[in-house]
Formats: structure tokens, sequence, C-alpha cells
């Protein structure tokens, strides 16, 4: 269990990484955070790749279709720009952003800040994806978190993609990917 450690203040900003596999919950872990930090009357900012409109273009939005506002942007420094005067950052679908990623996080937790980024850790090859690896080699906290394998019900680490498609970046939900345990993911051919 996740316990939040203390508000801004003389021991500085840190970095929280919550990741996993599509469908385990990392964008409604991030939008519980974010809430709670505003019912603390923190001030908060919310980004996501510009990219991600899958469910809404402004909003992050997650599978069991909880929201929260956020701001869309194309590249990781202009999280710096706009992220003026705050207590809290929230950062989702992190794996989509470009390699200064980690930087903007560092920087900004150096401020002060509290920053909570949630993203892929593997892409649909198993493979490290995008800039998790690196936010998580900097986080101060982490949260794995794991879907229910849709073939046999164990623990799920890994995002199966259902459709034929070698781009490391596709953007989908129920339709495209589901979750997967690690036998089940490699009895099915997933990686040869």
């Amino acid at each position: 269990m996740f316990i939040e450690p203390h508000i801004k203040g003389a021991g500085g900003g840190w970095i929280e990484v919550v990741c996993g596999s599509m469908f385990s919950g990392k964008t409604e872990e991030l939008i519980r955070r974010l809430k709670r930090a505003k019912i603390a009357n923190l001030k908060v900012e919310i980004f996501k790749p510009a990219i991600d409109i899958r469910y809404d273009e402004i909003k992050i939005v997650s599978h069991d279709e909880n929201a929260i506002q956020s701001t869309p942007v194309d590249h990781s420094q202009k999280i710096l720009l706009l992220a003026n005067d705050v207590d809290v950052v929230g950062i989702d679908e992190a794996q989509f952003f470009d390699d200064g990623l980690p930087d903007v996080c560092d920087k900004l937790a150096c401020k002060g800040i509290r920053v909570i980024v949630a993203g892929l850790d593997m892409d649909y090859l198993a493979q490290p994806f995008g800039q998790i690896p690196f936010l998580l080699a900097k986080a101060d906290y982490i949260t794995k978190l794991h879907a229910i394998c849709m073939k046999c019900g164990n623990i799920a680490n890994y995002s199966y993609r259902k459709i034929p498609n070698e781009d490391q970046v596709m953007l989908g939900a129920k339709n495209v990917y589901e979750p997967r345990c690690r036998r089940c993911y490699y009895l099915d051919g997933a990686i040869d």
C-alpha cells in the first residue's frame, strides 16, 4: 500500500512512478492521488501527451471512465513552462513522451514539487517502454500495478496485442490489447 509522503516543504519534492500493464489501474491510481491532493487544497497541474486522444482530447480518462482535467502537451519541456506555482504535477501516459521527461521531472522535484507519473513499463513486445525505465531509476516512490490475465485469471503483467501491427506505439483499448500473465503471454507466441 502506498503511503503518501509529507507535504511540500523543507524536505523538497519527489518523484512517484505508477507503472504496470494495460488495464492495471495506472490512470485510475494517478487520478486518485491527484484528487486527494486537490482535497488537501494543493495546487495541481496535470499533463498528458497530445497524441493520446483515445477517450478525450483534454481530460485524462481511465478505462473505468473516471476523468480529470489535464493539459495536452507535445513536448516535455512545455511542462516546465506550464507548471508555475504548483505543489503537485501529474503526468499520464509517460511512455509516449520524449527523452527529456526524466530531466523535466527531476527539475520539478528539485523545485520542491511532488511529481506523480503514470505509464506502461513494457510495450507489447515485453520490452522497456519509452522513458519509464529512466523514471523508475530516478523515482523516490514506485508503485507497480497488475491486471488480471484474460486467459487464466492470474495476475497479469504483460500487454498482449490482439491484432497484428509492428508499430511500437498503437493507441487502443480492449479492442486492441488485453492483459496477460507471463505464461499465457508467451504461450500465445507474443514473442518468438
